[in-house]
């Protein structure tokens, strides 16, 4: 009658939803069945591993007090031990510490008693764990080692997954790295069997920084591209991490365009989370990469913010970053008395850092001074002591006082001694460091001259190019128009003849005009000079605009114009779009023959407004489609022996990525060519 009515109780319990999920509910009621014997204390430890299992520590506490009553009275020393470990495990989780060490302790002595050595190690990997969590790391090794290798031969996943992940955050903050990414590797295997999508990540994570701090940025660069491809749905807290960071690795390669993408996104999703670390991280990793590209003022802007970040969190490491860069970046504006400034201050940081243990660059610690035998347990040999009243006759006293007395005037003498040394030498260190300090000041202006050097060099180098195409290409078209009014004033044409040459007069005028305007561009673009206004403009009416330049030399040399544009708007400069269509329209023009065709087009995709010229001339391979856009000249002569300065593809691929767009081409040989530019349809958020 009395397990009926706990049956029909227990079943008020199912319908009121007490129970969690059918494996507890099932052993619930087995549970309810048993008599008070060793099998009931059974299922109750493994109702309570269920418990533990869901965080529900209040229900499990109850089946242990219970247990425990039942165990002690039948005398069951494996479910006291049992029992005991997992009110350790709660106590461990509610950080309840002195609780917990207290009951692993107790469980421990009892499976030690019953040889039950899996017992053991899974105490010992608890322990580990919690004296890891503490700081305590050498003792914590010390635990997580001795539980290892029996929990490997059980194959027992779910505590070696703990147990790894234990050793390997351990190794990590001794700084011993490569047992760090070898524990993290174990527990990334282990994770996986388990499915444990969570500690995946983490290990990804880990092994992504550690691989960075050793330099191997190829290494690091793919684990944190793991983590991303685990997370394939837009997830702020994890992109928030991994974006700065990856993108700060692809910047130790100098790959500017993916460094780029990685931080841009990394800092748009920090400042909408408001997420100051990562802000930091990405703000501190874009001012070096604008840096690199010579873009000092948004450089400097980025760089002041980041500092004001790290002051207000008090990341020390990122602080001296943004001295180091700083001190470089007044250093290329000639701003000595300021880089001096950070250089100083960048030194007391380190200096700090590096007193109070700090590692500052890959600094290491002595791990000889560490413990991590595995006798952990055994109890240290008592020392001898002697008593108080042993030996202790009044004439030892005295000898005893005689020579602290003796000990106190030397240290005194000795004091002495030291302060007129310190004083002594205190000129000598102020007459050093104002050696020092006009050293560092000398340093920093040899660095500012040799990238002034640089810059002048690259300057120099567009003046040359500059002149070389004027001399040759312009000289040529110029020389040409010369020629033929020379010609008119001499009287030496006839009408007949003076008709036959105005096309080519024509000619030579468009490609001198066309030529003179991709030089200007491209000098300006040299001289980093180039600033988008962008505005909303009608597509069409540039078209419009530019078809009517070419229209004559279209009909001269018999190629037809099929015009598709249609009425819509994209945000850009107009003046530079203008200079796009305008070289591509020459281009199409250039390298057609008579009997092609060039058509225009517009349309819309992915809410971008997208821009095609197309023709059916000669083509271009591919290994000169690769040449194409390239910052260095790259020309062929056109169908009628048209010459080029090969600056025109490059100007419009810079115009365009001003402009928040992008620009490709698909060509056969002999089939034709078509160029796209694809442009932002209104502006950007901030």
């Amino acid at each position: 009658m009395r397990k009926i009515i706990t049956l029909i109780i227990f079943i008020c319990f199912l319908k009121s939803g007490f129970s969690q999920n059918s494996d507890i509910d099932a052993l619930s009621i087995q549970l309810a069945f048993q008599n008070a014997d060793t099998l009931k204390v059974n299922t109750s430890i493994k109702l309570i591993e269920k418990l533990y299992e869901i965080n529900d520590f209040e229900r499990a506490l109850k089946y242990i007090i219970e247990s425990e009553k039942l165990s002690y009275k039948l005398d069951y020393k494996k479910g006291i031990a049992e029992i005991t470990y997992y009110k350790a495990l709660i106590y461990a989780q509610k950080n309840d510490y002195i609780n917990a060490m207290n009951e692993y302790a107790k469980s421990k002595d009892i499976f030690n008693e019953l040889k039950n050595l899996l017992g053991v190690a899974k105490v010992n990997n608890s322990i580990g764990l919690i004296e890891i969590k503490r700081g305590n790391y050498a003792k914590g090794l010390q635990y997580s080692l001795s539980a290892i290798k029996e929990l490997e031969k059980r194959g027992l996943e779910k505590e070696l997954r703990s147990a790894y992940s234990n050793l390997a955050k351990a190794y990590y903050n001794i700084k011993d790295y490569d047992k760090s990414i070898e524990f993290y590797l174990k527990a990334l295997q282990s994770q996986e069997k388990l499915n444990d999508k969570k500690g995946i990540d983490i290990s990804n994570s880990r092994l992504a920084e550690l691989y960075s701090m050793k330099k191997e940025h190829r290494k690091s660069i793919d684990y944190y591209e793991k983590v991303l491809a685990n997370n394939p749905t837009n997830n702020d807290s994890i992109q928030s991490v991994i974006y700065p960071k990856l993108g700060g690795e692809y910047l130790q390669f100098n790959d500017y365009d993916n460094a780029t993408k990685y931080l841009e996104q990394g800092l748009n999703v920090n400042r909408r989370m408001n997420n100051k670390d990562g802000l930091l991280t990405a703000l501190i990793n874009l001012g070096n990469l604008n840096l690199q590209q010579n873009k000092l003022a948004i450089a400097e802007i980025q760089l002041m913010e980041a500092g004001d970040i790290a002051e207000d969190i008090n990341n020390k490491m990122e602080l001296l970053r943004h001295y180091k860069l700083m001190k470089t970046l007044d250093s290329i504006r000639n701003r000595f008395d300021k880089a001096f400034v950070w250089q100083r201050k960048y030194y007391d940081l380190k200096s700090s850092l590096t007193k109070n243990n700090v590692s500052v660059d890959d600094g290491s610690v002595e791990r000889s001074e560490l413990d991590l035998s595995l006798n952990f347990d055994k109890n240290p040999p008592e020392q001898n002591t002697i008593t108080g009243n042993e030996g202790k006759t009044k004439k030892d006293f005295d000898r005893l006082q005689l020579i602290f007395y003796a000990l106190l005037a030397a240290l005194a003498i000795v004091s002495t001694f030291l302060i007129l040394i310190y004083l002594k030498r205190n000129s000598s260190l102020k007459y050093a460091q104002e050696l020092e300090e006009k050293n560092i000041k000398i340093e920093l202006q040899n660095e500012a001259f040799q990238e002034q050097t640089k810059h002048l060099e690259n300057v120099n180098n567009v003046k040359d190019k500059l002149f070389s195409i004027i001399s040759h290409d312009l000289k040529d078209s110029l020389s040409s128009i010369n020629s033929f009014i020379d010609l008119l004033k001499d009287g030496s044409l006839t009408r007949a003849e003076f008709d036959n040459l105005i096309p080519e007069l024509s000619e030579n005028a468009n490609n001198a005009s066309l030529l003179l305007f991709n030089l200007l561009n491209w000098s300006k673009s040299q001289m980093q000079s180039l600033k988008p206004n962008p505005s909303l403009f009608d597509v069409q009416e540039v078209f419009e605009d530019k078809v009517r330049l070419v229209e004559q030399r279209l009909e001269s040399k018999g190629i037809e114009l099929v015009d598709h544009s249609l009425r819509d708007f994209a945000y850009a400069d107009r003046s530079m779009i203008e200079i796009v269509i305008q070289n591509l329209l020459a281009n199409a023009l250039k390298f057609s023959k008579k009997g092609d065709k060039i058509t225009i087009s517009n349309h819309i995709s992915n809410g971008h407004c997208i821009i095609s010229v197309a023709d059916t001339g000669i083509g271009i391979s591919r290994q000169n489609i690769e040449k194409l856009f390239k910052s260095n000249s790259f020309t062929t002569v056109g169908t009628n022996n048209e010459k080029g300065t090969g600056l025109g593809l490059s100007i419009c691929k810079e115009l365009v990525e001003l402009n928040g767009g992008k620009i490709w081409v698909e060509s056969t040989v002999n089939v034709g060519s078509t160029f796209y530019v694809q442009l932002p349809k209104s502006k950007p958020a901030a």
